[in-house]
């Protein structure tokens, strides 16, 4: 048995059952009335196993899915998604291992496919911060950057290009584009090696 402590809404359609001090899953107001699950009152083991093994899990896939299918996530940001919807972290972890294991979330295919794209138009350290921030492991980042990443100086001719930045720019241009890149991850020296190139180039 477990004591409901308190129920408190978590949107128009779903309630938030509290037991025996912790917020411990939401359940749709339907199943609320269904279950009797009311503040205050126990709730029976049958219960809490038909919502733990049998609701939860199948609800948690299906929303996973559906937050899959507009764009690739990270494990992180399934996490979270799902964090957000309430699912205890048991039913979080199950269903990331699900996900894992056919491949719906892959970390080190989501840096392999955000590198290849961004790689031509960022500094690795702006990539790294980003895939960061994603929940993506340094060791994964670093592995993929090893097998993918286009030269600096590559990227580098490529921004300048976009800037329009030509062999006659003033000395002025060039320390404001110097500083700009450098602002963005980039050394000064990988910077000038890709200026004098782009001058010898012209």
């Amino acid at each position: 048995m477990y004591l409901v402590d308190k129920t408190e809404p978590l949107d128009s359609r779903r309630t938030v059952i509290w037991l025996d001090g912790e917020a411990a899953f939401a359940l749709y107001n339907g199943e609320m009335r269904r279950f009797h699950i009311e503040e205050g009152e126990k709730l029976t083991e049958e219960v809490y196993e038909t919502v733990m093994t049998e609701i939860l899990p199948k609800r948690a896939r299906e929303r996973a899915l559906y937050y899959l299918k507009s764009q690739a996530r990270t494990e992180r940001e399934v996490w979270s998604k799902l964090r957000q919807g309430m699912y205890p972290d048991s039913i979080v972890q199950e269903t990331v291992l699900f996900l894992k294991r056919y491949h719906y979330i892959d970390d080190a295919e989501y840096a392999r496919n955000y590198i290849e794209t961004a790689g031509c138009r960022k500094s690795r350290r702006e990539i790294e911060q980003r895939l960061r921030t994603k929940g993506i492991e340094r060791e994964i980042i670093r592995e993929i950057f090893a097998e993918n990443a286009p030269p600096a100086e590559e990227t580098l001719k490529k921004i300048l290009k976009k800037r329009h930045y030509s062999a006659d720019a003033s000395e002025e241009e060039t320390r404001k584009t110097i500083g700009y890149l450098m602002r963005r991850g980039f050394g000064y020296e990988e910077i000038r090696r890709a200026m004098v190139e782009m001058h010898n180039d012209a």
